[in-house]
Formats: C-alpha cells, structure tokens, sequence
C-alpha cells in the first residue's frame, strides 16, 4: 500500500506541473492585464512600475520560471489586485469559510441520499420508490444555481425562515449548504438504490434473513455495507465537486470563501491568485479520489491496490 501511495503522490506531482503550465499559457496568452481594467485607468509610469513589481515586464518564459521556482519553494506570491495581500493570506481566510459550508453540504447529502435510496430499495415498486426516483432525478437536473434561486424565492421572500445570505452564524450557512448538496444528494439516492437492489439478492443477504435476523439489521449492517462502494467511487468526485464547485452557491449567498476569491480574482485577471486557487483544488481533487481508493480495501478487503 506505501508503494501505491508514494506512486500516485508522484503522478500528483506530475499533474500539478501540467496543471500550472496549462493554466499560465492560458492566463498570459488572455487579452488584456490586472492593470488594464477600464474602470481603473492607470498613469503610464504607475503601470509600468506595478509591472515591475510583480514581473510583468519580464519575457513570459522568464514569468514562468520565475513563478514555477516560487511555487517549488512553496511561495505563492503576492496578489496583484487585492495589495499588500499575499495568496496564502487570501487561502487562509476563505478556507475555513469553504471547508464549513462543503462538510455541512457533504453530511447533508450523504445523510438524505443514504436514507432515501436505501428507502427506495427497501420499498421498491411502491410509491416512496417511485417518489424517491422522481424527487433524485429533478434534482440532478436542476443545477444548483436553481434550486438556489427557488430556495431563496421560497424560504426567504415567501416563507421568511433563513437570511437571505451573507456570513457569521449557523442560520446563515444551512440554505446555502442545503442547495449545494441537493444535486448531490439525488446521485447518492440513485446509486445507494442501485447498490442495495444488487446486495439484496446475494446469497449470504438470505442466509442472514433465513436466520432470522432482524430486518433493520440484515439491511444496515450486512446489505449496506456491500451497496457502499458505488457511492464511495462517487464521493471523491462528489466532495471535491462540493468544495470547488461552491463557487456559484458563494456568489449567490455573498458567502467570503474560496469560490468568491477564485470568480473574483478570474474576471481581474488576477493571475498570481487563480494560479494558487486552481493548484489548490487541483490537489485537493488528487488526494480525494487518492482517499476513496484507500477506502475500497476497508470496505472489500478483496480489493487490492496495484
């Protein structure tokens, strides 16, 4: 398992070289500059000596090197559009901001996709199965910038029951976190279903009621074991999804995380700071699918990692 480990952390490495050269080609090679905003004229001179500051001047190949060193140090750099802020400053504050509004959406999602797809499985042909489907497969087709604008036409305007955004209390984080896992949620029902009608007919799952093992038992402790691991493929997509994908449900709630800073920084053409938000989620995408890999040996020690 080590050696599994060190080899795809080396491929991690590998990707994030790709990662950062992809994303400076394609953010030098942009039209325009952080300094050519036209709300912001700037004198001549003044630019030339931001410029300066931050290596604009230079060739794009001495840029990259330049840049390329920085991060192999672990320097992120400074921001060019928010001053006297370095990238790492920026990370650090809209972390945790991120973090809690994406393991409030993951537990919501797991919580509400588990219980209804194993209902669903439990009672399939019935009408909560046919019920639990159709509720899952709107939601996987409404994207999560709608379910946020009905959410808010609803709970906010309607029935006033949540703020209507911003951050600082617990209130304020369960509508937005609720419209982050929604379609989250409808693929974990779907596949949980799926796993569960799979489980159900194995030999040892008959074995186990012919023993006359409690039904809630046999279900919860033997099935649901077996029907996890679709959804374990899926979580590390799906939680990294969650924590970069929250960048739209932050815009809409005006919640300060990382999503925010990445759309801000994307449209000002901050390039130091979309730089170091990409290769964050680049890595956090990498050691997700790393973690559910690892996860496939607990729940099916037949599984050998290669």
């Amino acid at each position: 398992m080590i050696g599994f480990v060190l080899k795809r952390l080396a491929w991690m490495v590998l990707t994030l070289w790709v990662v950062f050269t992809i994303c400076f080609v394609l953010m030098r090679n942009a039209k325009g500059g952080p300094f050519d905003a036209s709300d912001r004229k700037l004198d001549p001179e003044v630019k030339k000596v931001l410029e300066a500051r931050y290596h604009l001047d230079k060739s794009k190949w001495e840029q990259y090197y330049y840049e390329l060193g920085n991060y192999l140090r672990g320097d992120l750099g400074m921001s060019i559009v928010t001053y006297d802020y370095r990238v790492s400053e920026v990370i650090a504050e809209g972390w945790p901001v991120s973090v809690a509004l994406g393991l409030l959406a993951l537990t919501l999602a797991l919580s509400v996709g588990l219980t209804a797809g194993i209902l669903a499985a439990v009672y399939r042909g019935g009408w909560v199965d046919s019920l639990t489907m159709f509720v899952a497969t709107v939601g996987i087709a409404l994207p999560n910038y709608v379910i946020a604008s009905l959410a808010i036409l609803l709970f906010v305007f309607i029935v006033p029951i949540f703020p209507p955004g911003g951050w600082g209390g617990f209130d304020k984080l369960i509508l937005p976190a609720c419209c982050l896992a929604a379609p989250y949620a409808a693929y974990i029902a779907r596949l949980t279903r799926t796993g569960m009608l799979e489980v159900l007919h194995q030999d040892y799952i008959r074995t186990a009621i012919a023993k006359g093992l409690p039904a809630s038992r046999v279900i919860l402790r033997h099935a649901l074991r077996g029907a996890l691991l679709p959804v374990v493929t899926f979580l590390g997509p799906a939680a990294a999804g969650i924590l970069t994908g929250s960048l739209v449900i932050e815009l809409i709630f005006a919640i300060p995380g990382l999503g925010t800073h990445l759309v801000q920084a994307a449209l000002k053409k901050d390039f130091t700071l979309c730089m170091g938000l990409v290769l964050l989620y680049t890595t956090l995408v990498y050691l997700l699918n790393l973690i559910v890999d690892l996860t496939y040996t607990i729940l099916d020690p037949r599984i050998r990692l290669e």
